[in-house]
């Protein structure tokens, strides 16, 4: 009898602490919710456990929240990188993707995974990455079991090529068998069986270099190269193991056909005509245009292996890129922030000069911001989780100081950053 009073009494003690959940508030002085057109005049965000729930001004802060003031600060949703190469240090992606071990690349790629979460980066799409393994489904499976603290990861392992295509190694002789960066498929049994590989260690999109790439040697990127019939086992497969697929796709022709043919994205899409746009904005296709990097890598000190068709865009073609991304933005296109830079070796700050690019196009600072938050999310399919500040999503919330609406460079120092609740840096408040 007296154990049952000792253990009632113990429950009563504890009871309360198991049943009361962490409650965050966070102050600020306005809210880019990633979704209206305009700041939200509510200045409160109330966060529970790991999600929002409540928005609004000061009268909604619990009494038993922990409450954080940023001082007059913008709030914004965590930034979506849609075309991130994490395992690619250095320029030179053909070699070192063998210079380097898988597990050298992964534990440098989780250190540049941190940089970039620091600079508010809290969720990526792999695009494919030169690995001879599976790096980044390792750092994905560990940041999901809570071990690693990291963005959240979704995409595709490698890219798909055609033998002598874009991730194919194309610059040594026939007597030697290089492991090329990308998994090379010709005809659709092959085809098949490497989506059916990807699914199984862990990628959930499908990466398909449908055209040639700009910086692979041997290779044209206006070139189209795999087939209708190829492109087709494709879909087949990839719709069969659930998994969207992102097409690599710079030559007119090359796009149209993975348009027609259910690509959820074109990444890229240089050499879109009138026609190809019409199809993205039918078929509700997702365009990652991803210009900052032509302009990273128009800086001669890189000295590319393709240099001269990096020089050739930059001088001769990006005014008529820009203005196609525009005019499919006009059009109705669903346009997404991607940066197609490398991991660790790149500075995080630039990432986000992305937007700048897209408001280059003709975007305005919201609607750059909301391809680099809400929409990517809608291309996700996590709408419901992320990519807005809104009650029911994930808190994932980053901070300003100042108004990014008037200087989009301000993003470049962000000062705080939360993803999944979970505080990550705060230099605001001090």
């Amino acid at each position: 009898m007296k154990q049952t009073r000792i253990l009632l009494v113990l429950i009563c003690i504890y009871l309360p602490q198991i049943a009361t959940a962490d409650v965050t508030a966070i102050i600020a002085g306005q809210i880019i919710d990633g979704i209206s057109n305009t700041p939200s005049t509510s200045n409160v965000v109330v966060i529970e456990d790991h999600v929002i729930i409540a928005i609004g001004d000061s009268s909604i802060i619990p009494t038993t929240a922990e409450v954080i003031d940023l001082k007059g600060a913008t709030l914004l949703p965590g930034f979506i990188d849609s075309h991130a190469h994490p395992l690619i240090s250095g320029d030179d992606y053909q070699n070192s993707h063998v210079q380097q071990s898988s597990a050298y690349k992964a534990l440098k790629a989780y250190k540049g995974m941190q940089r970039l979460l620091d600079a508010g980066w809290t969720t990526m799409r792999i695009a494919g990455d030169a690995d001879v393994y599976y790096g980044n489904q390792d750092i994905k499976k560990l940041i999901d079991e809570g071990v690693l603290s990291g963005p959240r990861i979704f995409g595709a392992a490698h890219y798909l090529s055609i033998t002598g295509g874009g991730g194919d190694i194309n610059y040594f002789s026939s007597e030697q068998s290089p492991i090329a960066d990308g998994l090379v498929v010709d005809g659709p049994e092959e085809i098949r069986k490497a989506i059916r590989t990807e699914a199984k260690y862990g990628a959930d999109w499908v990466k398909v270099l449908v055209t040639g790439a700009f910086m692979s040697v041997g290779d044209s990127p206006k070139a189209v190269q795999f087939s209708e019939e190829e492109f087709q086992a494709v879909m087949d497969e990839a719709n069969r193991q659930g998994m969207p697929v992102m097409a690599h796709a710079h030559a007119a022709d090359g796009i149209k056909m993975a348009v027609r043919m259910g690509a959820r994205s074109i990444e890229h899409g240089t050499y879109m005509d009138d026609e190809a746009i019409q199809l993205m904005r039918k078929h509700g296709t997702y365009l990652v245009p991803t210009i900052y990097v032509g302009d990273y890598f128009n800086d001669p000190r890189n000295q590319l292996r393709e240099q001269a068709i990096a020089d050739d865009y930059s001088k001769n073609y990006r005014h008529i890129f820009l203005e196609l991304v525009g005019k499919a933005h006009k059009a109705g296109v669903k346009v997404v922030s991607g940066v197609d830079l490398g991991g660790y070796d790149y500075d995080p700050t630039v990432y986000v000069r992305e937007l700048a690019t897209l408001m280059e196009a003709g975007m305005t600072a919201m609607e750059a911001i909301k391809a680099t938050t809400s929409v990517p999310a809608e291309m996700l399919n996590q709408s419901a989780n992320i990519g807005a500040i809104e009650v029911g999503r994930k808190a994932d919330i980053i901070a300003v100081a100042n108004n990014p609406l008037e200087d989009i460079s301000e993003l470049e120092t962000v000062g705080f950053v939360m993803t999944n609740g979970k505080l990550i840096k705060n230099t605001l408040s001090k």
